[in-house]
């Protein structure tokens, strides 16, 4: 079965970099933010302010809501997830975790991004998702290829300079 059909079967394809950021993400809020919070609330109680109209408490309690959904949220993700094997990953065209070289036509600048799943997609960073207007451009074209599509910014050409693993 190779990385496509996994897409198309409801797992989540992540890169083996992005797997790794988000196991250490659940490991620091399972272990470290949990015991703070839990450290917080001991606190609030020891001082007596455990009431009701505690308004300190209730951050820390939503926090910790917060914190759980997060939780909850990668352990669904991770039962779902796979990771790209990155010998598959083509350099003949755009695809899943494909670095990608593009030259902004207009203001002739070269810059790289990485084609990522949303649950890893960070713009900062470069890793763009492929359900975003670039990343859906950009799919399944090769070297030499415009891509046009708009952004805020307006509509934006690119021409793809280069594809890597």
């Amino acid at each position: 079965m190779d990385d496509i059909e996994l897409e198309s079967t409801g797992q989540i394809l992540l890169t083996a970099e992005g797997h790794a950021r988000l196991k250490n993400e659940l490991q620091r809020l399972s272990v470290d933010k949990r015991a703070e919070i839990a450290e917080r609330i001991r606190d609030s109680k020891d001082r007596g302010e455990f009431s009701e109209d505690n308004s300190e408490l209730e951050e820390v309690k939503i926090e910790q809501a917060m914190v759980e959904n997060r939780i909850n949220e990668l352990k669904a993700m991770f039962a779902n997830a796979a990771i790209i094997n990155k010998r598959k990953v083509s350099t003949k065209e755009v695809g899943l975790g494909a670095r990608v070289t593009v030259k902004d036509k207009r203001r002739r600048i070269e810059f790289e991004v990485r084609i990522v799943a949303s649950v890893e997609a960070n713009p900062d960073e470069d890793l763009i998702s492929d359900e975003s207007p670039l990343g859906r451009a950009l799919l399944g074209k090769a070297v030499g290829d415009i891509v046009r599509y708009s952004a805020p910014a307006g509509d934006l050409r690119y021409e793809i300079t280069n594809i890597r693993r």
